[in-house]
């Protein structure tokens, strides 16, 4: 959902999320083909920084939208490298239209990206939406079943018949944003056993429940190879840490989501649903 930045919270300067009214998760927009010169430019947010595969997310989102002006900025240590980037898309538009439309390169909740988001856009003081997350939304869920099929945990089409074998036995949907994330994780969840026909149980990297607890649930209805399916894009995790649980836990793990198509493609639909409900 597009989160604009209207009000103050009674503890803090900063701005807090509103709720637009537009419809989320499969419903969001693609972006128009053409687009007026005024158009808000999108800014990419990412953890870390600009570097690695959020370059190549971001090289994807402008290769498939030459349309769009694409930005991208990292966080950093305190997000002043999107404020920049506000402060510039801003210049180049008119003052009483929207200069960006931020989207974090997140696929959930994210309690410090968040705030330094948050941040950066009160520093700027440019006329900004920011959107949230990518996930929930059934392009997360397939790109998760790819990354495990590419590991040999998962077949790599839809299995549609539960006679059909597979891999593993169960899936452990791995978040990191704390609690918060792997509550709103579970949509996903969901949809993934969908795809996979298998039990599929959120846990997090960062919070509770954790991915051994979630493992031991999961052999205790039968589950014998349990694989791990990191819910991340890559850059707001240490890079040792999905294998790190995972070996804890006694599982084996898919690779992070990472520069993959599908999660361009949500980027770029998060901005177009914004572009829509305006």
């Amino acid at each position: 959902m597009a989160l604009e930045f209207a009000r103050v919270s009674e503890s803090s300067s900063l701005p807090v999320r509103g709720r637009a009214v537009r419809p989320s998760g499969r419903h969001r927009k693609p972006v128009p083909s053409q687009l007026p010169p005024e158009a808000p430019a999108l800014v990419l947010a990412v953890p870390g920084d600009a570097s690695g595969v959020a370059a190549e997310l971001a090289a994807m989102v402008r290769v498939d939208n030459p349309q769009i002006e694409v930005r991208l900025a990292g966080l950093g240590e305190d997000g002043k490298e999107l404020t920049s980037e506000l402060e510039a898309s801003a210049r180049s538009r008119p003052e009483d239209g929207t200069a960006a439309i931020v989207v974090p390169l997140l696929t959930g909740p994210h309690p410090v990206a968040d705030r330094m988001i948050a941040e950066a856009v009160a520093a700027s003081g440019a006329t900004v939406t920011v959107t949230e997350s990518l996930g929930p939304h059934p392009l997360l869920a397939e790109a998760l079943h790819i990354r495990l099929s590419e590991k040999d945990l998962a077949r790599p089409d839809r299995v549609r018949l539960l006679n059909v074998s597979s891999p593993v036995d169960a899936v452990v949907l791995a978040t990191v944003g704390g609690d918060r994330a792997a509550a709103e994780a579970q949509p996903t969840a969901v949809l993934l056993a969908s795809r996979l026909t298998l039990p599929v149980l959120v846990a997090s990297l960062d919070g509770t429940p954790a991915v051994a607890d979630a493992a031991e649930r999961l052999r205790g209805i039968g589950a014998r190879r349990i694989a791990v399916s990191p819910c991340l894009i890559g850059p707001e995790a240490d890079p040792g840490l999905v294998a790190a649980v995972a070996a804890d836990a006694g599982v084996e793990s898919a690779d992070p989501l990472g520069a993959h198509g599908l999660v361009a493609e949500l980027a770029a639909r998060a901005y177009g649903s914004v572009l829509a409900e305006a």
